[in-house]
């Protein structure tokens, strides 16, 4: 070991005095002073050179170190050098010049393009401890398990969330992706089978080819999809080959009308690069496709203008990759500046894992460790600059900021922007660049793009997908029910089923703009009703395509299938046996309870011994002998009743009183002819049950029909009992069930939904009734397999169905129009009760015991005046005589009486006459006294 020490110290001293201190990207390449900067620093480039990305991006990558030699700011005194390694389109050529450009001890790699290559050479640089600056766009190139690797083209994780949110825009669910067999192609679709399922999408078909296919097996691929029922097609391939596989769809037909192709960065990649071709851009036309967004900007058209005149250069025009490239050589130099900056020295050391073996022609000595590899890499990570792209800034993940792509339609001869995609707001046809100003929105409303232009010259969204062309009819299962044939039944004639469940599936399905080839397929035994749940369930586990019948639609039920717009409403109701009441002679008490008449009786009385009380002494017609004033008393309070009695009120609070109480008479009157009227013509019945409330609360067995979903929901929303429960398997089974009752073996009353119950009732000829209110609310609907897109395009053809009056008619075909009173209105539910009218006696007599205070008090102080003023005014009697004596007159209460039954008139008369006796009496005394001797 000390002898390899002194030889390296001496091989170190030998090279400080004979060797020029230059850097080269070869074995040359040892060690540089920490003083000074190397002449020469290299870097590597691997691409393929006669490929679509390739043409592009090596002129880019030549005139970038041109750039920066002649740019007197970046790394003076230094030279920037590239090596180029040719992959020749070939993973193991592309691995072994991998290797050998490592074995030249560069600083920095650029490349490769190929996803498969990129994975294997991040393996060596992470070794190595090279930075890797990648153009391959597979999403799985992590950062995490490559730690050198750095992506400096948009990652196609983002790519395909762009198609997913433009496949969401356009309302289509299912897609079939086409794609390169290799890591970049699988990986970038896995990524989109996950963005699709975030927007309720799916891949129904993955169509894989070999890297290497032939035109015959891309012509047998393509025979295949069509015959597929989606239409809309993403195309994910490499660009070398991508225009033959359009000119194979072209010939077959597959460029038409209802086609959707939309195509990922390859297709304006090979586009961008080569001349127009007016036969390629007659076979794209209508094509959508996404290209890498680069803002325009004065660096941009300077270097498009300058293209043609660079070196290298195998087309006259450049794809979105040249830009990358020049910007990524820049971000190599401006890195390598600030490293030397920060006193970064070019060494590399011996791996001691990497050793030859015995007779082994690989040299793998001959690779060695860039010992400031991590360095140059942290640098290189927090760059920010502004390019030919925009922004080069990376993220937390190595990616660069803000992904974006411009969406293109391929129409005439050019590409049509409809608008741009980015991670920050989604869809829009504002540039990125401006919404980066804006606060970030990504809700569906924000979402916008210029028409497009489809396949056959349309601008109608198309539908994106059609009956599958293979001779496979659609298959519809359809329960074998047992009761209540008019919904669906077995049939002798071509479609084997007939009811109303299927004319109205007919109807709908002759409404569509295409034929919809299907087949019906009887589900049961025929000997009792299925199941509707495992119909459900088959559907959902593509047993069928679909299910037709008087299916209920349910919350569980919408968690593994899809339904259309319900064509029938439904709900769950009770069935009851019910009686009915006979009428009574006695009926016109019925309208108000026992203590209702006594309580107004009472009331009537008591009102007009108020009235009488507050009139007696001014109205004539309220005096007389008793006999006659206690007839008038009763008189005049029962003709109220009918507003017929004769007798004026002539006082001001008889009046009031008299107003409130016929304000309550004409309530009572009313409400009492209303209750009397429906109690006569209202048929009555009486059930001991009154809805579901009061029948589950009792132990009482309840029925439910065969195979309803009524039987899952009592137990688990309502809680009763299994043991409660009694299945009900025929419409004969109903009746005798009802009839019997639970003491008899039957059942207190049947739970169903309300299509069955009614049609029921109708057959029953309404002897049995419905109690309570509809306790659930849902419909039937067509159940299809999740994100069919038949269910919606069918959903409208109910709505019109229903529109137009035609859902109606064949309600009206199949089902009886005779209809059954629903509620069993119980006579004691007619009556009128005290709690209805406390309010108004209340009201009524608070007026009439106001009335009498106020009538009392004025009688007590009108006769206290006439008590006072019929005593003599003898002034030289003592005060004390003359209390004592209007004490003992006051005490009488027949005097009392007796002032209180005079006539009010009779009263003001005496007052005035005593008033104006005393008055002369005292002027006459006066007089006496004055004239009398002193």
């Amino acid at each position: 070991m000390d002898a390899q020490v002194k030889g390296r110290v001496f091989l170190l001293l030998f090279s400080c005095i004979w060797v020029p201190m230059v850097v080269l990207g070869g074995t040359e390449n040892v060690t540089v002073s920490s003083l000074s900067r190397p002449k020469v620093v290299k870097f590597g480039a691997l691409f393929t050179v006669n490929s679509v990305i390739g043409s592009s991006v090596m002129p880019a990558i030549l005139a970038a170190v041109d750039d920066v030699n002649a740019d007197s700011t970046v790394l003076s005194g230094t030279k920037l050098d590239v090596i180029t390694q040719d992959t020749n389109c070939s993973g193991f050529i592309g691995t072994i010049d991998a290797l050998q450009l490592m074995e030249k001890e560069v600083v920095v790699a650029v490349g490769p393009q190929s996803s498969g290559i990129a994975h294997v050479i991040s393996h060596v640089v992470n070794e190595l401890r090279v930075p890797l600056l990648s153009f391959a766009t597979d999403p799985t190139l992590s950062s995490l398990q490559y730690q050198y690797f750095l992506r400096t083209v948009t990652n196609d994780y983002f790519q395909m969330y762009a198609i997913a949110d433009l496949v969401d825009y356009y309302g289509w669910k299912e897609v079939i992706a086409i794609f390169v067999d290799d890591d970049n192609g699988r990986n970038g679709i896995s990524v989109l089978g996950d963005a699709l399922a975030k927007k309720r999408a799916k891949i129904s078909y993955k169509a894989a080819f070999s890297p290497g296919a032939t035109m015959s097996d891309i012509d047998d691929l393509l025979v295949s999809v069509n015959l597929m029922e989606a239409r809309v097609y993403i195309v994910h391939v490499n660009p070398d080959t991508g225009l033959s596989f359009f000119s194979k769809a072209k010939k077959l037909g597959m460029m038409s009308s209802g086609y959707v192709w939309i195509a990922t960065d390859w297709l304006p990649s090979v586009l961008d690069s080569s001349d127009s071709n007016k036969d390629t851009m007659d076979i794209l036309q209508g094509v959508v496709a996404l290209r890498h967004h680069t803002p325009d900007s004065d660096k941009k058209k300077t270097f498009a203008s300058r293209w043609k005149n660079l070196k290298s250069i195998q087309t006259s025009r450049f794809n979105s990759y040249a830009l990358y490239a020049y910007d990524t050589v820049w971000l190599v130099a401006r890195a390598l500046d600030l490293f030397f900056k920060n006193g970064g020295n070019v060494t590399f050391s011996d791996d001691p894992s990497l050793r030859d073996t015995n007779g082994s022609a690989l040299k793998l000595s001959s690779l060695r460790v860039f010992d400031q590899g991590q360095k140059l890499l942290q640098i290189l990570v927090g760059m920010n600059f502004t390019g030919l792209t925009g922004q080069i800034q990376f993220d937390p993940q190595k990616d660069l900021i803000h992904p974006a792509y411009d969406v293109l339609n391929v129409v005439g001869t050019g590409l049509r922007t409809i608008g741009y995609w980015s991670n920050y707001s989604g869809l829009s046809v504002i540039t990125p660049e401006v919404l980066y100003t804006k606060p970030a929105n990504t809700s569906t409303s924000n979402q916008h793009l210029y028409n497009a232009i489809w396949p056959g010259e349309t601008i109608k969204r198309p539908r994106g997908w059609v009956f599958p062309n293979n001779g496979k009819p659609l298959r519809i299962a359809v329960p074998f029910r047992v009761t209540f044939e008019e919904f669906v039944k077995k049939d002798k004639g071509p479609a084997g089923v007939k009811g109303y469940c299927i004319d109205v599936f007919e109807a709908a399905i002759d409404l569509l703009a295409y034929p919809v080839p299907h087949v019906y397929i009887l589900y049961g035994d025929g000997k009792r009703n299925p199941s509707f749940n495992s119909i459900v369930n088959d559907v959902a586990q593509n047993k069928y395509d679909a299910a037709v019948g008087d299916i209920a639609i349910t919350t569980n039920r919408t968690r593994i299938v899809d339904f259309t717009q319900p064509y029938m409403e439904s709900g769950l109701v009770v069935v009851a046996p019910v009686k009915e009441t006979k009428s009574s002679p006695w009926a016109f008490f019925k309208p108000f309870t026992i203590q209702m008449w006594g309580v107004t009786g009472v009331f009537f009385l008591f009102v007009g011994s108020v009235v009488w009380i507050l009139e007696h002494r001014m109205n004539p017609e309220f005096r007389g002998p008793p006999r006659k004033q206690l007839i008038t008393v009763f008189w005049f309070s029962f003709s109220t009743m009918f507003f017929a009695h004769r007798e004026n009120t002539l006082s001001t609070l008889g009046r009031c009183v008299l107003i409130f109480w016929l304000f309550v008479v004409l309530i009572i009157n009313s409400s009492y002819t209303a209750s009397l009227t429906s109690i006569l013509t209202v048929q009555k019945l009486s059930s001991g049950i009154a809805g579901i409330d009061s029948l589950i609360s009792s132990p009482d067995p309840i029925g439910v029909q065969d195979g309803s979903f009524a039987y899952n929901y009592l137990i688990a929303e309502l809680h009763v009992p299994k043991s409660q429960l009694r299945i009900i398997k025929s419409e004969a089974e109903y009746v005798s069930a009802l009839q019997q009752g639970p003491k008899g073996g039957g059942v207190a009353a049947i739970v169903d939904e309300l299509p069955y119950v009614e049609l029921f009732l109708s057959n029953s000829k309404c002897i049995f009734r419905t109690v309570g209110q509809e306790f659930t609310k849902s419909g039937w609907g067509f159940a299809f397999q999740r994100d069919s897109p038949l269910a919606i395009d069918l959903s409208t053809a109910i709505l019109q169905l229903s529109e137009n009056g035609e859902l109606q008619r064949i309600h009206d075909k199949w089902l009886s129009n005779k209809e059954c009173s629903s509620q069993n209105n119980q006579v004691d539910d007619t009556r009128l009760s005290l709690s209805s009218f406390w309010g108004l006696y209340v009201i009524c007599g608070g007026a009439c015991a106001v009335a009498l205070v106020v009538f009392i008090c004025k009688v007590y102080c009108q006769f206290l005046r006439y008590d006072l003023e019929t005593e003599e005014p003898e002034i030289s009697e003592p005060e004390s005589a003359r209390s004592g004596r209007r004490s003992l007159r006051s005490r009488s209460f027949k005097d009392l009486m007796g002032f209180v039954d005079k006539r009010e008139a009779e009263i003001k008369d005496m007052l005035k006459r005593k008033n104006s006796d005393n008055k002369k009496q005292i002027s006459h005394s006066s007089d006496v006294q004055q004239n009398s001797p002193v």
